[in-house]
């Protein structure tokens, strides 16, 4: 993990309820400061090829993104993309932007062309397209910034996680 602090790393952790894998980078950081979207590469420490260059880490916005899926949000997202021409030449752009930063990250030959989240022909997953619009910014990925104006707020009540060690809590209420 080349780019995380023990303090990160230690949050991520707390988050995810195990160590994070090949992190390369926080790409995200919640408005209440913890890491919120990790940057993976392309191949884990085993050589395992992982595909999911940004993964959401923050649990309280993994369950926001849940209820979305939960409501049927991939599968009206979905029926658009096959709809909507222009949609789905931005949602075509996406997965490039997302193919081209992990070719930045490393050359997996096992993974080529396959980004994550169902890009670019469906959708699949919302934490992959969250966690992507907050890495990349407003504007790459238009499902992923719908997601996020639907989740709202998600750290309006305070940290995902306690950071202080005096806790073994992974929630903070």
């Amino acid at each position: 993990m080349s780019n995380l602090s023990d303090a990160d790393r230690d949050a991520v952790t707390r988050q995810l309820g195990r160590p994070p894998r090949a992190v390369n980078a926080i790409a995200y950081r919640c408005p209440c400061g913890l890491p919120a979207v990790t940057e993976t590469l392309p191949r884990l420490e085993d050589g395992t090829p992982f595909p999911t260059t940004y993964y959401l880490t923050c649990p309280k916005a993994a369950s926001a993104v849940g209820r979305l899926e939960g409501h049927g949000a991939m599968r009206d997202m979905t029926r658009r993309l096959a709809e909507d021409p222009d949609l789905a030449a931005r949602y075509r752009r996406a997965h490039e932007a997302y193919l081209a930063r992990r070719a930045e990250l490393g050359d997996v030959p096992e993974i080529a062309g396959v980004s994550a989240g169902g890009l670019p022909d469906r959708v699949k997953c919302l934490h992959v397209h969250l966690a992507h619009a907050l890495a990349a910014g407003e504007g790459v990925n238009p499902f992923g910034d719908e997601t996020r104006e639907a989740v709202g707020r998600w750290w309006a009540d305070g940290p995902c996680v306690c950071t202080d060690d005096s806790t073994d809590s992974p929630e903070a209420s």
